[in-house]
């Protein structure tokens, strides 16, 4: 009898993987409101063996936002299912409109344009929006990308964009490459993240901090997205990545 499980694995360790996950230290960019992370050797191999300590806030680096970030009584991260961990991924590749227009968010009518191109977004799929934001890492400053006022100048998911996707073609999660679902015009705008208040309010997550999504094609792609498991955890980093056909 074969075991179809190996035989897949098999399939799969044939095809291309890309990481889009950005490797951090205490020098990493992150969001405003939190400290840099702290890494300390506690044990060195003079003491028989290599052991660290790290001290960061859930949502560092590249990242899973569970429910409860933003919603109380929702979901904790240790109450996703596996399942709901490896999709099928599509990637919105809006990196030169950011060159441009950093400031943009993208719209409904914007993923009626995809998708007279590249056809409908089926139900249970991962969504990211491509903006190649992620080159300006390791760079705090890049990042940020602030105006001549101090105002921070990133894209992001516009809110009639997630209404769309999520309430007409049923997708499971989205991702991106900026600190924040909403741009910066739109949080200064409303005072509130009100993109990623929604996306959390559909009982699901979000990865942000991504890369790579430069490597991955448009469709056909599954992406999986494998992070640890602490108790009641509103975030942690996550190892994201993507096996290619």
């Amino acid at each position: 009898m074969t075991n179809d499980i190996l035989q897949a694995l098999t399939l799969l360790k044939s095809k291309k993987w890309i990481d889009l996950t950005h490797s951090f230290d205490q020098d990493s960019p992150h969001f405003f409101m939190f400290n840099p992370a702290q890494i300390k050797t506690l044990f060195s191999y003079p003491d028989g063996f290599f052991a660290q300590q790290f001290t960061f806030v859930g949502q560092y680096g590249t990242h899973i936002d569970a429910p409860c970030h933003f919603i109380p009584d929702a979901r904790f991260l240790n109450e996703l299912e596996l399942k709901e961990l490896v999709l099928p991924l599509i990637v919105i590749d809006q990196s030169e409109r950011a060159k441009q227009e950093p400031n943009f968010s993208l719209s409904k009518d914007d993923i009626l344009q995809f998708e007279a191109t590249h056809g409908i977004i089926e139900a249970g799929t991962f969504v990211a929006l491509r903006t190649d934001w992620s080159k300006r890492w390791p760079s705090q400053e890049k990042m940020d990308n602030k105006d001549i006022n101090g105002n921070n100048q990133t894209p992001g998911w516009g809110l009639d964009a997630l209404n769309f996707l999520f309430e007409e073609r049923k997708i499971k999660a989205i991702g991106h490459e900026t600190f924040d679902t909403d741009s910066a015009k739109d949080s200064r705008k409303n005072s509130a993240l009100l993109s990623e208040n929604y996306v959390l309010a559909q009982d699901t997550y979000q990865i942000e901090v991504m890369t790579n999504l430069d490597q991955v094609p448009t469709r056909g792609a599954v992406i999986f997205n494998i992070v640890a498991k602490p108790e009641k955890a509103a975030g942690f980093p996550v190892r994201s990545f993507a096996i290619i056909p």
